[in-house]
């Protein structure tokens, strides 16, 4: 369950219309990379994660995430809600405006939609905490992109900010892989994956 606060958790205020720069940014809210496959990879995996305070920590940046879901949206909005034909003609955005007007819809800047095979949840521990570390730089790096494309200081501020907050949560993610797992880790040595999946099923150690 969650308490929704009505504000965003950085000052999104644009006063100036760029559907060119929105094309590019809107891959952080529906991209490969971005903030959508970000909350629905931390909020799945915890359910399967052995380690509750690891669980936690998956809860918590998963529900940052979608706050930061609410960011990405309210830059593309400020920045299209007064665009003209024109506006949108120059920019190529019309492939989008065709389909959704003024609308925020998840898609990556290519304009391939959002989808949940963009990420993983595997059900183990190691294996998905290392996929969260690599999607922590995998958009770092897109934010990089997106700050090397756009000029806009009100833009670039809130985009800053987004890219400073995945630097915390790679850290986050590689502490909790450091310390929290680290019996887990020793456990899952002295009980190879397939000797567990053989006593989870048959109730049997392994023979072999």
């Amino acid at each position: 369950m969650w308490n929704y606060e009505k504000r965003l958790q950085f000052p999104v205020k644009i006063d100036c219309t760029s559907p060119a720069a929105a094309k590019v940014i809107i891959s952080q809210l529906g991209g490969p990379d971005g903030e959508t496959a970000a909350a629905m990879r931390y909020l799945n995996q915890r359910y399967a994660m052995p380690n509750r305070h690891v669980a936690g920590l998956l809860t918590d940046i998963g529900t940052e995430e979608l706050g930061h879901m609410e960011m990405i949206a309210a830059i593309i909005r400020q920045l299209t809600r007064d665009m003209s034909i024109d506006d949108v003609k120059r920019a190529g955005f019309d492939t989008y405006f065709v389909d959704h007007t003024g609308g925020v819809w998840p898609q990556a800047a290519s304009g391939t939609p959002f989808s949940a095979t963009v990420f993983q949840s595997k059900g183990d521990a190691l294996t998905d905490l290392f996929e969260d570390l690599a999607a922590e730089q995998k958009a770092r790096t897109t934010y990089d992109n997106i700050l090397r494309l756009v000029d806009i200081p009100d833009v670039r501020e809130p985009i800053k900010f987004l890219r400073q907050r995945e630097v915390t949560h790679f850290q986050r993610f590689g502490e909790a892989n450091l310390a929290d797992l680290s019996k887990y880790c020793i456990f899952i040595v002295k009980n190879p994956p397939a000797k567990l999946a053989d006593k989870r099923f048959t109730g049997k150690g392994s023979k072999a």
